[in-house]
């Protein structure tokens, strides 16, 4: 139980709360208009914050909207091996030499980007972009000097670069959806119009390379002179290469001011395809050298099993299972002036009034989050250790198995959770909104037939087929759930619950008996745990890999007061790229207080099995 206590730490728009649990579609006993819906409402309100109005460029608002494209990118081996230092050479000579053919495209794509300008000033600075691309071309080759490669000799373009090229030279030539034929382009405004489109397929290469520069230059600075690609990365991350890639963000910018919304989307569409042909570039870089991604290449099915565990509420959803709960029981409550549903009377099952209900899961909530705090400065009142001191975090956790036990009986008792219908429950599992990449991740790993996995969702939820059902809206029939059980009479909750999984401590005995249980369990096996709070902590250390989802402040808190390590993931993989070489072999370990954190499921989802 979390009663609303940990909140995400983005925004929900509220309009989207509302069309996930009340669309027209939606059936409950009493209509939704003679209900009172500002409790659940101002609940989800204080997790929402109000957009402000966005000023910034077309080109910013592109590069913001796709970001996670680019964050993707550093998740490449190809990436990660450079970042690392211990890219093989012939790697990236075969990187280095594939620039020929996009410096070539690119002068030719602002050649025809000029012919389109109509504005001098436009003319003007796509001329001495052009410049600068053919600079860069003639001493490409001096400059790849030192790592010994030979531009000299004509190199053949992989797929990948004339996928990319193709398609900036397409639509340079005007040939967009919607766009006359370069023949055909009679005023200066369609002329315009194509230059601006050009302009979209071509920024997110330099900010793209920007980006890698500036993520990839704290490895370098730590290595100083001994990072065999500080030059690359650097030129990357250098004011010029900055200039360069605000010049051309500048011109799209001014390019894209008399474009009706329509064209704008299509300038977004090109400009975000032309960032998904920059990622596929970095992964079709050809390595013949052991990398640390994805974790699932080192998997071999015959041999050993994949076990990842999951929890629920804020790590898989965006709200909290008991907010939805309780919403369904207000919604679905008579008002005081209205009889009991025959249905509920003939299961003598009689429930409170929904001004009562919500009265009553009001004070539920306040009580539980002023003694949750009170429960978190108690396990913070020993001293703060210098190591990792697992005994004793386990032992300060111990604190919450009393208190959450507590929590459920008063909720039991108070019979909010009375008279819930189970269809309710499966319609509103069915409409939950999960976090972007969730469902994808558990579909993409549970559907690859080369791997051997076994997934678990281990919950503090009260109802577990609230979470089945939002599995099943997916297809993903085959996840196991361990989490708290409704009792039922005749489809209706009688208000108690079946309890399973209340505490910390619950879910690590249920973590431990999975794997004491299963039949595959080996010493090669790899356990994951992904999670987000306090209720994760102990299964977090104890599996091979703990990757911490958000930013729980009272997750860090606890964690760092008994020593754990709160590490992004991305530098992690470089330092154990770093250690991987010819023959060696790497293992992740349980137990180590150290506890990897990532922004997203899609960072989750490439570490573990790829792009």
């Amino acid at each position: 139980m979390r009663l609303f206590l940990n909140k995400p730490s983005f925004s929900i728009p509220i309009n989207i709360i509302r069309s996930a649990f009340f669309n027209s579609n939606r059936r409950y006993p009493l209509p939704v208009k003679n209900h009172n819906l500002n409790f659940f409402f101002r609940r989800i309100s204080s997790m929402a914050t109000t957009p402000k109005p966005n000023e910034e460029g077309a080109a910013k608002r592109f590069w913001d909207k796709f970001s996670k494209e680019s964050n993707l990118t550093l998740y490449t081996p190809f990436v990660v091996s450079l970042a690392s230092g211990n890219l093989k050479i012939d790697t990236f000579g075969h990187y280095v030499a594939q620039d020929v053919h996009f410096f070539k495209c690119f002068a030719q794509a602002y050649e025809l980007a000029e012919d389109c300008a109509d504005d001098d000033d436009a003319k003007d600075s796509i001329v001495e972009l052009r410049k600068n691309v053919l600079y860069e071309l003639r001493h490409h080759a001096s400059f790849v000097q030192e790592w010994g490669v030979d531009l000299s000799k004509e190199t053949t373009p992989n797929a990948a670069t004339t996928k990319y090229t193709n398609f900036l030279l397409a639509t340079a030539s005007g040939k967009v959806e919607g766009v006359k034929g370069p023949g055909e382009l009679a005023t200066p405004f369609e002329k315009t119009k194509v230059a601006a489109y050009t302009l979209s397929a071509m920024a997110p290469f330099m900010r793209l390379y920007v980006f890698l520069g500036n993520e990839l230059k704290s490895f370098v600075d730590v290595d100083g002179d001994e990072h065999p690609y500080k030059k690359l990365i650097h030129k990357y991350s250098s004011e010029s290469y900055q200039a360069t890639m605000l010049q051309i963000e500048d011109l799209l910018d001014k390019l894209s001011v008399s474009l009706t919304g329509q064209e704008l989307d299509t300038m977004q569409k090109l400009y975000h395809q032309a960032l998904k042909l920059e990622m596929e570039f970095f992964l079709a870089q050809p390595l013949h050298q052991p990398t640390v991604l994805p974790l699932s290449k080192q998997h071999i099915p015959s041999e050993n099993q994949l076990m990842i565990f999951s929890d629920f509420d804020l790590t898989c959803s965006v709200v909290d299972s008991s907010a939805i709960l309780a919403e369904i029981a207000i919604v679905t409550a008579p008002k005081s002036d209205q009889s009991q549903p025959e249905s509920q009377s003939q299961s003598q099952i009689v429930r409170m009034p929904s001004a009562d209900l919500r009265n009553t899961w009001e004070m539920l909530s306040k009580e539980y989050t002023e003694e949750y705090e009170q429960c978190m400065e108690s396990m913070l009142a020993n001293e703060k250790v210098e190591s990792f001191e697992y005994e004793g975090l386990k032992k300060a956790v111990e604190e919450l198995v009393e208190f959450e036990r507590k929590a459920n009986m008063k909720v039991i008792e108070s019979e909010v959770l009375k008279g819930l219908n189970l269809e309710d429950i499966k319609r509103a599992g069915e409409r939950l909104i999960m976090l972007d990449g969730c469902m994808g991740f558990f579909q993409s790993i549970i559907n690859n037939q080369n791997l051997n996995v076994n997934v678990h969702v281990l919950s503090y939820c009260w109802c577990a087929d609230l979470i089945r059902s939002a599995f099943s809206s997916g297809g993903l029939h085959q996840i196991n759930i361990h989490a708290n059980e409704f009792e039922y009479q005749n489809s209706l909750s009688t208000g108690e619950i079946i309890k399973k999984v209340e505490s910390p401590i619950d879910k690590l005995q249920a973590f431990t008996n999975i794997l004491k249980n299963n039949p595959q369990t080996g010493p090669t096996n790899l356990t994951i745990y992904i999670g987000d709070s306090v209720g994760d902590l102990l299964c977090l250390l104890e599996a091979d890999i703990g990757i911490v989802i958000g930013s729980s402040s009272s997750l860090r808190r606890i964690g760092t007061h008994f020593g754990v390590s709160f590490v992004p993931l991305f530098p992690s993989l470089v330092k154990k790229q770093k250690e991987c070489i010819e023959g060696s072999s790497f293992k992740w370990k349980g137990l180590s207080g150290v506890l990897y954190t990532v922004s997203s499921w899609a960072e989750v989802h490439s570490f573990i099995i790829g792009l």
